[in-house]
């Protein structure tokens, strides 16, 4: 896309990606550190984002749908690569042909699978085990039925016993310990083959509830991609999405205008709106209106009026007038407005933050070699 031609302008600093692997690889050693890729690299681009984690060291990546997987593997050949959601019905073929490994949740999955194995094995597999978040999984009574059934597992090679945490992202809530005693439980009763089967449990918060949530393997996600995985302390991970907005006009106005739709906002001094392109159909959410801030030249300014579909408006009274001109950008994310911060103010999480972003942005990867 041409810049000149777009409303804002999307940067993705794989550098910093690569420093946050590592940073998450450093905190989960001994354990080896994979990477949740799904939902196009939480918004990001699986086919930049998934070479540079790559380069970076890692092998293990996971992804939500095969579909997602075929992506993958089309730019990572040699990256082995899991699906989160399982076997899907009557595809076995497709996970064959792309090398695709299931994360079997169900009794049944691990049978479709195991028979296909038959005639196509051995095949490689990782075994869900659902200690507390109540999605997907195997609850107690499958695990028991598993058991008495090792012969299920004869022509399959079980990567991993996975689990998920539910509240990792708050250290002292009791269903982190809660989750770790009954995986320890549910190890107990897996039939013999599997019982010496290395984990992988922990994510991007659970890498930070310390050793014992490490297990063997850990798979983070948000924290690669800048979000904070420690909850109400400072961020130990580098920012990689910079979101910028040009600005299309800027009008000075006297008190008591009327700013956006519904008229929500009404100015109580005479005051310089800048309009900027962005709006709620590139992933700005509607929530954020009156509420945000964003930043020029990192001085804050806050968002007023509703954010409609195309466009936001910000009282920028405080600003130089030179330095806010039509065609100049105002930061929307990252910089003095931190990720992490925009979800706040949208009463939401930085996962949906990223992965609503839209595609009219101008998106450009900085190498690590450019920073």
């Amino acid at each position: 896309m041409d810049p000149r031609l777009a409303g804002a302008h999307l940067i993705v600093d794989l550098g910093a990606l690569q420093e946050n692997y590592r940073i998450l690889q450093s905190n989960a050693a001994p354990a080896k550190c994979g990477a949740a890729v799904k939902a196009n690299a939480y918004g990001l681009g699986i086919e930049k984002v998934a070479p540079a984690l790559a380069d970076a060291g890692c092998t293990d990546f996971f992804v939500a749908l095969p579909a997602e997987g075929v992506t993958l593997r089309n730019c990572l050949p040699d990256a082995t690569v899991y699906v989160l959601s399982g076997l899907m019905v009557e595809a076995e073929p497709a996970y064959l042909e792309h090398n695709l490994i299931p994360v079997l949740n169900s009794l049944d999955e691990l049978r479709n699978w195991s028979e296909f194995a038959r005639d196509h094995g051995p095949l490689r597999a990782a075994i869900h085990l659902d200690t507390g978040i109540t999605r997907l999984g195997f609850l107690e009574a499958e695990i028991r039925n598993l058991a008495a059934e090792p012969t299920l597992l004869d022509d399959l090679e079980i990567d991993y016993i996975i689990s998920h945490l539910a509240c990792a992202d708050e250290p002292d809530h009791p269903l982190n310990q809660r989750q770790l005693d009954c995986l320890h439980y549910f190890k107990t009763l897996l039939p013999a083959p599997l019982q010496d089967t290395p984990v992988s449990f922990a994510n991007s918060a659970g890498i930070f509830l310390g050793p014992d949530f490490h297990f063997d393997h850990a798979r983070p996600g948000i924290a690669l991609f800048g979000g904070n995985p420690t909850g109400s302390t400072p961020n130990p991970m580098h920012e990689v999405v910079k979101l910028q907005g040009k600005i299309l006009q800027v009008q000075d106005v006297d008190s008591q205008f009327h700013v956006g739709y519904g008229a929500t906002y009404r100015t109580e001094d005479v005051s310089r709106i800048a309009t900027v392109s962005v709006g709620y159909a590139d992933g700005y959410f509607r929530a954020l209106g009156n509420k945000a801030e964003c930043a020029i030249k990192n001085n804050k300014v806050p968002v007023i009026g509703r954010v409609s579909m195309d466009i936001i408006t910000i009282d920028v009274s405080s600003i130089p007038r030179h330095e806010c001109v039509a065609g100049g950008f105002v930061d929307l994310i990252g910089g003095a407005v931190p990720l992490d911060e925009v979800a706040a103010h949208a009463e939401t999480i930085p996962y949906e933050i990223l992965t609503s972003l839209g595609n009219r942005f101008y998106r450009e990867y900085l190498e690590p070699a450019d920073k």
